[in-house]
């Protein structure tokens, strides 16, 4: 399921599809059995049927809905002719919510439908019922304790007051270089061969050789990285260039891009390549921005399967002066 790959991300996103499941298959008992009834009526009118007539603003802080949201269902509910808008008899300027006869009735045959409900549930979800109800319980305890919203702006606050640097390979740093390119390999195409050997000794396979690896380090997060491989005399790849999706946007793949060519042209390199796909065009974009000219046709020998785009490094005076 592609929701569940980004995690913390798309937390509210995987919620209300399992919130819009649940409202589905309520609906669905309760056409099946003649219930007058639709799902995402039953916290208004169970609420005003357990403890009597109330406000909107009292509804909505009982249920945690917006009073926005119970305001526009009680408009359906009053035309559906489950309930009454009704002055306060202690207060004539306050007016209240009542459940009309027809509500009352409709929701008195309900009791071994619920019943069914709450078996059902019970063996469609086994434990993880009890788990769902007890998380969702801590969650919004959590929620009232420590607001999501300031929480979040704190640490974007956070996050962009934090140094991006560029660092060059140290051993520490071994498993960021395979952890950031297994990250997009595995979302887009997939790990080749040649991809797990590189990937897996760096050292051997890239510096060695007389090839350079940079980071990129927001903080106390590596957050990307990008590698400089020696082919021969001169002749660079760029290549293994990879950021990690949650800090995408604070340019990190640029000062990477920028920090490869800058070793290049320390170290006298004649001919920089690279090789992509067509499907990754923000890369591809960057790439020319940068000063990579697109080839007529993929690189001779090249070494990976999902390679269908060929880039040479073509310099202008401009960069130079």
């Amino acid at each position: 399921m592609y929701l569940a790959s980004l995690g913390k991300l798309a937390l509210g996103s995987r919620l209300k599809a399992l919130s819009d499941h649940f409202y589905g298959a309520a609906d669905e008992v309760y056409q099946t059995l003649g219930a007058r009834i639709e799902s995402r009526w039953l916290p208004v009118l169970r609420y005003l049927w357990d403890v009597g007539p109330r406000s909107v603003t009292e509804v909505a802080d009982a249920i945690g809905q917006t009073h926005s949201a119970v305001s526009q269902l009680t408009d359906k509910l009053v035309r559906a002719g489950m309930v009454e808008r009704q002055n306060d008899p202690n207060d004539g300027r306050r007016t209240v919510l009542v459940l009309t006869d027809q509500a009352h009735e409709s929701l008195a045959e309900l009791g071994p439908i619920w019943c069914a409900v709450r078996r059902g549930v019970a063996v469609s979800l086994e434990e993880h019922a009890t788990q769902l109800l007890d998380a969702i319980a801590l969650c919004e305890r959590a929620l009232q304790e420590r607001p999501i919203v300031k929480a979040i702006l704190t640490e974007h606050a956070a996050i962009m007051k934090a140094p991006l640097e560029i660092v060059p390979y140290t051993p520490e740093l071994r498993d960021h270089f395979y952890r950031l390119n297994a990250q997009w390999l595995e979302r887009y195409f997939r790990i080749e061969d040649i991809d797990r050997t590189v990937l897996s000794d760096p050292e051997r396979y890239v510096l060695e050789p007389g090839g350079a690896i940079f980071f990129a380090k927001l903080g106390d997060e590596i957050v990307g990285t990008c590698a400089l491989l020696q082919e021969s005399p001169g002749v660079f790849e760029l290549t293994k260039m990879g950021v990690d999706e949650t800090f995408r946007g604070l340019g990190a793949g640029k000062r990477l891009l920028d920090a490869c060519i800058a070793e290049f042209h320390r170290r006298g390199g004649r001919e920089l390549f690279l090789e992509s796909n067509s499907v990754l065009k923000p890369a591809l974009r960057m790439y020319e921005k940068a000063g990579f000219a697109f080839q007529p046709a993929i690189r001779p020998g090249s070494h990976y399967e999902r390679a269908d785009v060929y880039m040479i490094y073509q310099p202008t005076v401009k960069e130079f002066a």
